[in-house]
């Protein structure tokens, strides 16, 4: 069978169909599922194809569906929980912390919560503090939950049904700027979540260049530009933030001596730090030519003003400019 082409958010849509065609405890639940507006053309019919009691749209109740859910998981059944809105999640956060992540641990492994809740960053539009936040470090720093952080379209597919399929509580977060990302994908191939780790999608030996999510599309960006340069990248993708797997990322700086990494969150106490951290920890400091630097949003709620959110969204420009100033090119 021939390979298919697909963007982000019809791959995510080809996940969902083979889910709920081969597996009958799979079902959905959550807000906006039969709107393109809430998950884009991620979902597109499916309540048509599968019928609504599995494709469930619920009121809007982000704690109620998402503890069903950890109910309904607890009894055998494989649920995904949608929040078009990751700030609105937050409201589900009970049943998420402290009793999702937390299940398996205190009946010593003998149940477990495993649904998948798929999260969405919504970013840009003018949609300002409380529609843009990207809070993927928060659950990587809670123990007992898998966080999958998908930026390829293969990714966007193959770690979903892996999400849905592993027997752990995962929180799945995509984001709206890759909708339209595109590739084509061979048949699917079932895989274990457990055993995925970070990749390099593009060799490098002079810098290595860490993100996740939209910020590694930021990434390979910057990477043909630096190229132009004469200044080889190689490009990290996270795709797993919890439980979080350095070895490959000590492995490239060992080699290149220099850490950049893209966040697209904060920096205090963000993603971008720990994997700092973890270079630090392991890489012998006369191998590191410069200090890490990380290119993270400024340390204040979205804007809502269209100019302000041009200047508040790192670009392909400024991580060129960062991995200029590591390689010395820049005064």
């Amino acid at each position: 069978m021939s390979d298919t082409r697909y963007n982000y958010g019809t791959a995510m849509l080809s996940a969902f169909e083979y889910l709920l065609e081969n597996y009958p405890e799979v079902f959905v639940i959550g807000q906006g599922l039969w709107s393109p507006w809430y998950v884009g053309n991620s979902m597109t019919d499916l309540d048509k194809k599968f019928g609504v009691h599995r494709v469930i749209d619920t009121p809007v109740s982000e704690s109620a569906c998402t503890g069903a859910a950890v109910g309904a998981a607890l009894a055998g059944m494989k649920p995904i929980v949608v929040h078009p809105r990751m700030d609105f999640m937050l409201y589900a956060m009970d049943a998420v912390v402290n009793q999702a992540a937390k299940w398996s641990h205190m009946v010593g492994g003998q149940a477990g919560a495993g649904l998948t809740i798929r999260t969405i960053i919504n970013r840009g539009g003018e949609q300002g503090a409380q529609h843009s936040q990207a809070l993927h470090a928060w659950f990587a720093h809670v123990p007992g939950l898998r966080v999958v952080m998908p930026s390829t379209v293969a990714d966007a597919r193959d770690l979903l049904i892996a999400s849905v399929l592993c027997p752990d509580p995962v929180i799945f977060i995509d984001d709206r700027w890759l909708y339209e990302l595109e590739d084509d994908l061979p048949p699917v191939v079932e895989r274990s979540l457990v055993s995925e780790r970070p990749q390099s999608l593009r060799a490098g030996k002079d810098l290595t260049i860490v993100a996740s999510g939209y910020s590694t599309k930021l990434a390979m960006q910057a990477a043909e530009q630096l190229q132009l340069q004469g200044v080889s990248a190689e490009v990290i993708d996270l795709r797993i933030l919890n439980p979080f797997s350095p070895d490959r990322i000590v492995a490239s700086v060992s080699k290149t001596g220099r850490l950049l990494v893209v966040d697209g969150g904060w920096g205090p106490c963000g993603i971008a730090g720990e994997v700092i951290a973890s270079v630090v920890e392991r890489v012998p400091p006369a191998v590191i030519k410069k200090s890490p630097v990380r290119v993270t949003l400024p340390f204040s709620p979205a804007p809502t003003s269209r100019v302000l959110e041009k200047a508040y969204y790192p670009t392909e420009a400024v991580i060129v400019l960062e991995a200029e100033k590591l390689m010395d090119k820049v005064c």
